[in-house]
């Protein structure tokens, strides 16, 4: 773990996707929440990561709940400064005790700035939140600081060089080693000493329904793994990696992943094995319109425009080979309110339609994806009139 003593498991939990609630989808589910944490961490998961926004606020205090009866002593426990919330040097206190009283925990293992960018570097700097952290540090309210990041490999160097970072974590899978921090900046951060924890092994779900090209790769493979284990792999064969977050919302998942978790190692996989998940990513990206992960950042749309979901849509449509199944996601597209009367703006399920080109989910992506554009491709590409019939000659 970098330069920490610490003993992390390969796999930790990212508790941005914990079960939804049946009507509000955006919030967690308490009692089926605790229920997998606690799975989790009787398996062998110890590094926990969450965030002030996650789950709107839930998730922290989910977390709070599940860590009682002596879970909190078994794991490290990580949360971030809403960094794009602080407009003043104090806010950093308002937070970090509101977070910590939301956890109920009277000390945080790492505490992160959230999602660092070229701005937000600016602001760290401007209001000398860095003092802030080290004297949060001294006190014993937190044991190491981090970041959590979302902008290009230049910024990521000069954010590495501008503090001695303890946790440095950052977007990285086999379709995504040339974008954000890129396989450089994981290289870079590991030679600082810092430890480097991996979200979006899965790019938010993508790697693991793959399209037809890929699933015959997979099944000519001499070794037989699963569209997961084998994202999951690439990441855990990287001896620079020190944690792989997934985002787990069942305990199917948590059993899955962890059976995954105890077959991997460095340097585990053959040239041949490389050669596969090279494949795999080309595969990927001659097929994927939108490099959308679902982590939510974007919304709510003040229009209530389900902005994920219409992304999912447009991908799926174009990745998917099974006529029916592309049927079916157009239909799905279609069922997503197009009237601002009908639209439900505390749980969004606007459809593309909708989208006035305000911006402000252009200000909150962390892939610096053009929002309003690429609506306009979903429009384009799934506004068209097609029935079931014509779909299947």
């Amino acid at each position: 773990m970098g330069s920490l003593d610490w003993n992390v498991s390969a796999l930790g939990l990212g508790c941005m996707r914990l079960p939804p609630r049946r009507i509000n989808r955006i919030r967690a589910e308490t009692k089926k929440s605790i229920e997998l944490i606690r799975y989790g961490i009787d398996k062998g998961i110890n590094y926990l990561d969450t965030a002030w926004p996650y789950h709107l606020g839930d998730s922290e205090k989910i977390l709070g709940d599940a860590l009682q009866e002596g879970y909190r002593e078994k794991v490290y426990l990580v949360t971030k400064l809403p960094i794009f919330m602080v407009r003043k040097q104090k806010d950093f206190d308002k937070y970090l005790f509101s977070q910590m009283k939301r956890l109920k925990t009277d000390y945080l293992d790492g505490y992160f700035f959230h999602a660092l960018n070229k701005g937000q570097l600016e602001k760290i700097k401007r209001l000398n939140l860095i003092t802030k952290m080290e004297e949060a540090k001294k006190e014993g309210l937190i044991r190491s600081i981090g970041f959590s990041f979302h902008d290009t490999l230049p910024v990521f160097k000069e954010i590495v060089d501008y503090y001695p970072w303890d946790i440095s974590q950052l977007q990285y899978n086999y379709m995504d080693t040339c974008v954000q921090a890129t396989t450089d900046g994981l290289n870079y951060a590991h030679k600082k000493g810092i430890a480097v924890v991996v979200m979006e092994p899965l790019k938010g779900g993508t790697l693991v329904n793959p399209p037809i090209e890929a699933i015959k790769l997979l099944n000519s493979a001499e070794k037989k793994k699963t569209p997961v284990e084998w994202a999951l792999q690439f990441l855990w064969n990287k001896p620079e990696i020190s944690v792989v977050l997934s985002g787990m919302g069942s305990k199917k998942m948590v059993e899955e992943n962890c059976e995954i978790a105890d077959r991997s190692g460095v340097n585990s996989l053959t040239l041949q094995d490389q050669k596969i998940i090279d494949k795999l990513a080309k595969i990927y990206r001659e097929q994927i319109k939108v490099s959308c992960t679902a982590c939510g950042y974007c919304m709510p749309c003040p229009e209530g425009v389900d902005i994920p979901q219409n992304f999912a849509c447009l991908n799926n449509v174009f990745l998917e080979k099974s006529r029916f199944r592309r049927f079916q996601t157009r239909r799905a597209y279609k069922k997503l309110k197009t009237s601002k009367n009908k639209v439900n703006l505390s749980i969004p399920d606007g459809n593309a339609k909708l989208c006035t080109k305000c911006g402000q989910c252009v200000e909150k992506c962390p892939q610096r994806i053009s929002i309003p554009e690429e609506l306009e491709k979903v429009k384009k590409n799934l506004n068209k009139q097609t029935s079931l019939i014509s779909m299947l000659k």
